[in-house]
This record gives structure tokens, C-alpha cells and sequence, in this order.
């Protein structure tokens, strides 16, 4: 039995390997992952039987002779798997499939009424747009192995359980189940910043730091959290809400309902509550355009859009102060739609945020924008869900 979990742990490292580094030659496995080169050789034939990996010829090298067996290297078979990724915006769904080898396939964007809906309404607006993104690649979502979804609110990602969603008209609501019901396919579920989080970590700015912090500003606040090259999500699944972080004793309304949170001063909807409501400014379009409009009133002078925008700026700031002096992160990026707008990140915003840190003779930990489209968060959902194929496609050799 010990032997048979060893073999398995030795194929999934290999596969997770292959993944993130082929097309990759099996000496170079063996340094990187310390297996011995005899193990290497007979997991790898593994994999290859089962078709998860496939061998492909190397680039010739002019150091390299062109006698004798022609030299391959192991890259992951794209073509194993389906996997799809989406992302569950106010007013619409981001979706993209990608092959076994992380490779994008197809998208699409689907649109969906504003606001809370229950849960089956949104597990069939799912249903519906999977099944248009499947067909631009000529499948079903039969032929689909897994989907991440990540939606904003309060998620426990190990059971599947959304506590509270800005997406749901419920509390407590078993969505994973629910989505799997719907789709027929199996879901991994999670809060939308931490697959931000993970997309960094997989292919964005934070692959070269083992710490970092994620905070997306869209209609909320979110955040997702590496630490040790791994992401954090607390005991309950709800760690790393920083939206909902106390800044205000009782303070502003929050969507959630409580008062005083980050995010009912910084938020799109907090923006434009407080410029109406306080300062009487006429704002009856969309969001992001009456966003747009109090920013631009700002930047012209306008006294009530400057009290609104300066006032979010300085309670960012502290926030931001807050979670470096916690966690001292190597790098805090910004990510989502409200980086189109720069005052969140002004240099006026920083410095606050730098001169509330700790002191200590070394720099601060650097602070970048990384302005995400609703596609790129999609696809943190499908690098999410890939992990957990790989997993069970690992653990199904057994019965191969």
C-alpha cells in the first residue's frame, strides 16, 4: 500500500513537472524533482501509456551528434483533456477552455441579468454559456473533464459552499452542488480574487515570488493570498477577505451588510452612492460610466467628487498599510476592471500606504498593476480546475 501511494505521489510530481516545465527531457526530471532516474524512466512510461504525456523531438543543438537514437523530451498531451474556466461578473460570465497542456482552446462571454439571482437561474446561465463555449471548439460539455468557477463573495472552496455571493439572491448555499447537478461535469469552485491569485502564481507576475498579495477592485474588493508558494484561504475558507476588513467603525453600508468594510468606501458602487447621495451629483447611467463621471468631476475640481475619490484613496491606503505591517508580502499587485481608472494607485496613494508601514532599512514591498481583463480571470478558474484533473488522471492509472 505504501509503495502503490508513493508510485502515485511520484506520478503526480512528474506530471506537475512536465506541466510547468516541457517539453522537458527526463535526465532534467530527475535533477529537478531528486527521483531517481530509474524511477523516472518507469513513471513516465506510465504516463505515456495512459496518454497524459507524449514525447516530442528536441531541438537539435549543434553540441548534440546526429548518430544514434534521436533524442525526445516529455510534454503533457493536450489533447487528454477539456477543461474550462469562467468567472461570474454582475452582468455577465467569462468562460475559456483549455486543453490538458494549459493551452486556451476557445472563449466566450455570456451576458446575464444584473444582480442576485437564485441559484439554479445562475447554474443554468452557466449551463448555457459552457455549452456555447464547448461548441466554438466543436464539443459538448460532455467532453469537458472539469470547471473552475470563481465568483465573488465569501467561498469554501474545499466543500463547494458559497456563505454569501453579490451573485446569489441566498446565503449559505451548497453552489458546487448545484453547478454540478446543472452541468453534469465536476466544478471546483472558489472565490474569484483567489483565482486570480492563482493565474499569478501560474503564469503571471508572481511565478518568481514564493509571497505575494493579489487585490482586485471591480464592483468589490477582493483578495487572494500566496504565502510559501501556496495559496491561503484560512481555516473556513473565508480567510483573505480584505474587502470586509473594518475601517470604519460603524461606518458605511457594505453590500454584505455590515458597516465600516473597505469596500463601501473604494468600490465602484460606494463611489457613486456617496457622490449621489452626499454630494447630490446626478448619476443615473451604468456604473462604470457614473464611476467615470465622478473621477473626471474629480480630476476638474468638482468639491464633492474630490471629498468622495480622496477619502477612498486614503482608506485604500490604510488598508493596504495594514496588510503589509500583517503579512510583509514580496509584492502586492492590483488587479480588475477599476484599473482603467488610476485613483487607487496614484503615487499620493502609495506614499500614504508607505509612510503607515513599518519602518525598518529595507524598501517596501513593491506595489505593481497588473490590469486584468474578465478572460485572464477565467483563466486562474481553469488553471484552478486543472490541478484537480491532473489528480484524478494521476489516480486512475492505477486501474489502467
Amino acid at each position: 500500500m505504501a509503495f502503490g501511494h508513493q508510485k502515485v505521489e511520484s506520478r503526480r510530481l512528474l506530471l506537475r513537472e512536465i506541466s510547468q516545465r516541457g517539453p522537458v527531457p527526463r535526465i532534467d526530471l530527475a535533477e529537478r524533482t531528486g527521483i531517481s532516474r530509474a524511477t523516472v524512466t518507469s513513471v513516465t512510461a506510465d504516463l505515456l501509456r495512459g496518454g497524459l504525456i507524449e514525447e516530442v523531438p528536441r531541438e537539435s543543438r549543434s553540441d548534440e551528434s546526429a548518430r544514434g537514437r534521436p533524442r525526445v523530451d516529455l510534454k503533457v498531451a493536450g489533447d487528454a483533456h477539456l477543461i474550462a474556466g469562467l468567472k461570474v461578473s454582475n452582468s455577465s460570465i467569462s468562460l475559456v477552455l483549455m486543453d490538458f497542456d494549459g493551452v486556451d482552446v476557445a472563449d466566450h462571454e455570456a451576458a446575464i441579468p444584473a444582480g442576485r439571482l437564485a441559484p439554479q437561474d445562475l447554474a443554468l446561465h452557466i449551463r448555457n454559456g459552457l455549452s456555447d463555449l464547448a461548441s466554438k471548439a466543436g464539443r459538448t460539455v460532455a467532453d469537458i473533464s472539469a470547471a473552475g468557477v470563481g465568483l465573488a463573495g465569501v467561498v469554501d472552496a474545499d466543500h463547494g459552499l458559497v456563505y454569501w455571493s453579490p451573485s446569489l439572491d441566498q446565503r449559505n448555499v451548497a453552489f458546487g452542488d448545484v453547478l454540478r447537478d446543472a452541468l453534469g461535469i465536476e466544478v471546483y469552485l472558489d472565490n474569484d480574487a483567489n483565482l486570480v491569485a492563482i493565474a499569478e502564481l501560474t503564469f503571471g507576475m508572481g511565478k518568481s515570488h514564493s509571497d505575494f498579495i493579489v487585490i482586485t477592485i471591480e464592483s468589490g474588493v477582493g483578495m487572494g493570498m500566496v504565502l510559501g508558494g501556496q495559496l491561503y484561504r484560512g481555516t473556513r475558507g473565508c480567510g483573505a477577505e480584505f474587502g470586509h476588513t473594518k475601517v470604519h467603525l460603524d461606518g458605511a453600508l457594505c453590500r454584505c451588510g455590515q458597516r465600516g468594510c473597505l469596500e463601501a468606501y473604494v468600490a465602484d458602487y460606494a463611489l457613486v452612492r456617496e457622490a449621489s447621495s452626499v454630494g447630490g451629483m446626478n448619476l443615473t447611467t451604468p456604473t462604470n460610466q457614473a464611476v467615470s463621471a465622478v473621477l473626471t468631476a474629480a480630476k476638474a475640481g468638482d468639491p464633492t467628487a474630490r471629498t468622495v475619490v480622496d477619502r477612498a484613496g486614503k482608506m485604500f491606503a490604510m488598508g493596504l498599510a495594514n496588510l503589509v505591517n500583517i503579512f510583509d508580502p514580496e509584492l502586492v499587485i492590483l488587479a480588475g476592471e477599476q484599473m482603467q481608472f488610476d485613483h487607487l494607485y496614484a503615487d499620493t496613494v502609495i506614499e500614504q500606504m508607505r509612510k503607515s508601514i513599518v519602518e525598518i532599512d529595507k524598501p517596501a514591498p513593491e506595489v505593481v498593476v497588473h490590469k486584468w481583463d474578465n478572460l485572464m480571470w477565467a483563466r486562474g478558474g481553469a488553471a484552478h480546475a486543472l490541478e484537480f484533473v491532473q489528480d484524478t488522471a494521476v489516480e486512475a492509472l492505477e486501474d489502467a
